[in-house]
């Protein structure tokens, strides 16, 4: 019974030590340093409070952040959203009767991208949608403070289509459909 009373007198003591040299470090602040420095975790000394508008943290340049989608080259082969495994892509596609045009990587464009929603407040920022875009039109900036008190706000639409050329492709497609099978009907 002595024993574990003087135990945990002494843990309570270690633990009002270690809470008193904090209290006496943070009279000091740590300076900013890269996170690509090699000495980046020697400094231990100091509040690590950073005052967000005025400073920013430094960031690595692999980071996983904010989603961007480059439309022009994207083929909407609907990949990312088949590999997102919270579904906050959204794709819908119209066919193309020809060829649209071409990407920056020479890719062919035959689909029409209607809808190119990301829900950001679903993302887990896990970067599997950039990994399987064979365009590589689908990547991540090191943009990270677009806070909102709406979530409707972190939807971002990246399609360019309105609604009248949406009706306009979808009306083609069908065109070309119907003399299609009235072709082979001959």
């Amino acid at each position: 019974m002595l024993k574990t009373t003087i135990q945990g007198f002494t843990t309570a003591v270690k633990g009002l030590l270690l809470t008193v040299r904090h209290l006496f470090g943070a009279r000091k602040s740590r300076n900013i340093v890269d996170i690509r420095d090699a000495n980046y975790f020697d400094q231990q000394d100091g509040v690590t409070t950073v005052q967000f508008p005025k400073q920013k943290m430094p960031i690595p340049e692999l980071a996983r952040y904010q989603l961007q989608v480059d439309i022009d080259d994207c083929i909407v082969c609907d990949l990312c959203a088949k590999a997102c495994p919270v579904d906050c892509i959204t794709i819908e596609s119209i066919k193309s009767p020809e060829a649209i045009g071409k990407t920056s990587d020479g890719s062919v464009k035959r689909l029409y991208a209607a809808q190119f929603d990301i829900d950001m407040a679903k993302c887990m920022y896990c970067g599997l949608c950039t990994v399987v875009c064979p365009t590589e039109c689908i990547t991540m900036t090191n943009q990270y403070d677009r806070s909102s008190t709406k979530l409707t706000d972190l939807i971002y639409d990246f399609a360019e289509m309105t609604d009248a050329e949406i009706a306009q492709r979808k009306a083609e497609w069908t065109r070309f459909q119907a003399d299609k099978e009235a072709a082979k009907k001959k």
